[in-house]
């Protein structure tokens, strides 16, 4: 059966870094968490292999450690600097994929296209994201928590934009 991906979220966004150092701190598990995720929370990066069929497991934290949740990326195409493919779901301590603990329609699996390009010193980044496989109800469910995951994005993006500046 061919795979379905809806995309459903498009966003935008131009860093003041040039594009290797983006990629860097996107792939590399002493900088991804700190700065990836909700403002506030903490990353334990407990695995990163960043090649086609490798996996990031980590566990996010809320700032008074009373919301603890874990995820994964499933990599499937890793082309430095310019693009990253994978695959991103909720999951237990193992890597267990797992229904997200705050909708039970929420996708089961999220595809993700990053892209970066860069244009003198800055670099811009797309990322493009959509349900792989949805039920209708997974479909409906993503498609009502867009502005708010858009709006979680813009959150992450502001951090990512303050760590690469004090990278440089």
């Amino acid at each position: 059966m061919a795979e379905q991906q809806h995309v459903g979220l498009v966003l935008t966004r131009v860093f003041d870094a040039p594009r290797e150092l983006v990629f860097k701190v996107w792939t590399d598990p002493e900088h991804f968490g700190k700065w990836w995720g909700p403002k506030g929370f903490s990353l334990d990066v407990v695995k990163m292999d960043v090649r086609p069929g490798g996996m990031f497991l980590g566990c996010q934290k809320s700032p008074d450690g009373s919301q603890v949740m874990w995820g994964k990326f499933v990599y499937r195409e890793v082309a430095a600097p310019e693009k990253l493919v994978y695959v991103q779901s909720f999951s237990d301590e193992q890597g267990n994929t797992i229904r997200a603990p705050f909708n039970p329609n929420w996708p089961l699996e999220i595809i993700n296209i990053l892209t970066l390009e860069e244009t003198g010193n800055k670099t811009t980044l797309t990322l493009q994201g959509g349900p792989l496989n949805p039920t209708a109800e997974e479909q409906a469910a993503f498609d009502g928590m867009a502005p708010m995951v858009k709006q979680g994005f813009g959150g992450t993006f502001d951090q990512l934009a303050d760590y690469l500046a004090g990278q440089q």
